[in-house]
């Protein structure tokens, strides 16, 4: 992650869809914690296949 990352933006550049990104989220809440809209620059996150 770097700063200025979402989610959102993520799931966008990764699915074409923005709104897909609770399926990073659930792949990844034992990095990114218990709230979605909190990343930290430097997390690794796994960005799944649809």
């Amino acid at each position: 992650m770097q700063q200025g990352d979402f989610l959102f933006s993520i799931a966008e550049k990764a699915y074409g869809d923005g709104n897909k990104f609770n399926v990073i989220y659930e792949a990844n809440k034992d990095v990114i914690g218990p709230d979605p809209n909190v990343i930290i620059p430097g997390q690794v996150i796994f960005i799944p296949t649809l």
